[in-house]
């Protein structure tokens, strides 16, 4: 027992200098330097829009200290953050597992909206229909599964035209966002309507307890709730599939070079259906996740623009899942701390679209971040150009 143990420590230890290695190599190598340019960088230039503005520089100082209280200035704020977060981590896994596959997922949006259609049906119509009560450990796994295949389904389409006929995913993906958003629409307002006569806006009713995630926080105050664990577990999911797996492998190569993949035997077609269905299935999951997590039903327009702002999220987190995670986390704390940064300075809110942007634009356009910080980046050349002629077995 004790050398099992022994072992599985030892395991650990190795895992965790390999993780240290290549930390310090991308670091040394200026691949960490990028995202985190480009988020000071659009910070400044947002700063000095507020500036330019009003005409206050004092004023983009005390706007930058409410984003900061709003996101992290109590346990209120911390927990509002987190819950923000908590969708922009299953949508930006949900890109960027597309992007490992040479895809790119626009669809996220609409496959967002109708994960929580569906979601939300199964919630508070499945009682109905079975006519009684479900157990909690079998209608919240089905809300959540029936939300995320949703997606999957949504995703598989342009997948599946992808890889048959040549059809762009981009503009099949753009197309089907209006149909379901559309579609949502419709259910919303007509079908899927909450009866109540209370009720004036087009959302569903509310979802049965038993369909519910628990909170993790004691205080009715503090909204954070346990889908924020299932998407740090579907971020190492996401990783462990990616680089740990047979179907991991074939994805990325396909996403390489899809002609070296077809001469290795690799099948083309149904590796290209599968990762669009993945992504769509985060991405569905994460409409599953706010409707039994946090708002109970689906409103209409609830969840506009996390699926494009996922699209930002998986490029800052240079489509690693790990970094999706801390770039949905930056993302989270934009969205929460701007209501604060109104309140005390009258500055819009759209200074975080702005923001959010500018983070865009500079990740995808690293050249423009490597000319303005070249000294930054001619170091960590010469630090790397120092760390591969080290000898053998040196780190």
């Amino acid at each position: 027992m004790e050398r099992s143990a022994r072992a599985r420590v030892q395991a650990w230890g190795a895992q965790l200098d390999r993780l240290t290695v290549a930390l310090r190599r991308s670091v040394a190598g200026g691949a960490l330097w990028t995202p985190v340019l480009a988020v000071v960088t659009a910070l400044l230039i947002g700063g000095a829009v507020v500036t330019v503005a009003t005409g206050k520089p004092a004023l983009a100082l005390l706007a930058y200290r409410g984003l900061w209280e709003g996101a992290f200035g109590s346990p209120k704020a911390l927990s509002e953050t987190l819950v923000q977060m908590t969708p922009y981590v299953f949508a930006g896994l949900g890109i960027a597992l597309a992007f490992h596959g040479g895809l790119f997922n626009i669809g996220a949006e609409g496959q967002l909206a109708l994960g929580a259609i569906v979601a939300a049906w199964i919630g508070y119509a499945l009682p109905g229909l079975v006519g009684g009560s479900i157990p909690f450990f079998l209608h919240l796994p089905l809300a959540l599964l029936g939300g995320a295949m949703a997606g999957a389904v949504w995703a598989a389409i342009p997948g599946w035209l992808k890889a048959r006929t040549g059809g762009h995913e981009v503009i099949n993906t753009i197309m089907m966002n209006y149909i379901a958003l559309l579609m949502a629409s419709y259910l919303l307002n007509g079908p899927m309507r909450d009866p109540s006569p209370t009720n004036v806006v087009a959302r569903t009713p509310r979802i049965a307890e038993t369909a519910r995630l628990p909170r993790l926080l004691p205080d009715p105050d503090l909204r954070l709730h346990a889908g924020f664990l299932i998407a740090l577990a579907m971020a190492l999911v996401v990783a462990w599939v990616l680089w740990r797996t047979t179907m991991g492998f074939e994805i990325r190569t396909v996403g390489l070079n899809p002609h070296a993949a077809r001469y290795a035997g690799i099948p083309i077609v149904r590796t290209t259906v599968l990762t669009m269905a993945m992504s769509g299935f985060l991405a569905g999951l994460a409409g599953a996740v706010q409707v039994t997590g946090l708002n109970y039903r689906h409103e209409l327009s609830f969840n506009l623009g996390y699926g494009f702002d996922a699209i930002a999220i998986a490029l800052l987190g240079k489509v690693h899942p790990f970094g999706v995670v801390l770039a949905a986390f930056l993302f989270g704390a934009l969205r929460n701390g701007a209501s604060r940064m109104q309140f005390l300075t009258q500055v819009p809110v759209d200074l975080i679209s702005v923001i959010q942007a500018l983070i865009l634009m500079f990740v995808a356009a690293e050249a423009i971040v490597r000319a303005l910080y070249r000294p930054l980046f001619r170091r960590a050349a010469e630090a790397e150009r120092m760390v591969l002629t080290r000898g053998w077995g040196e780190v």
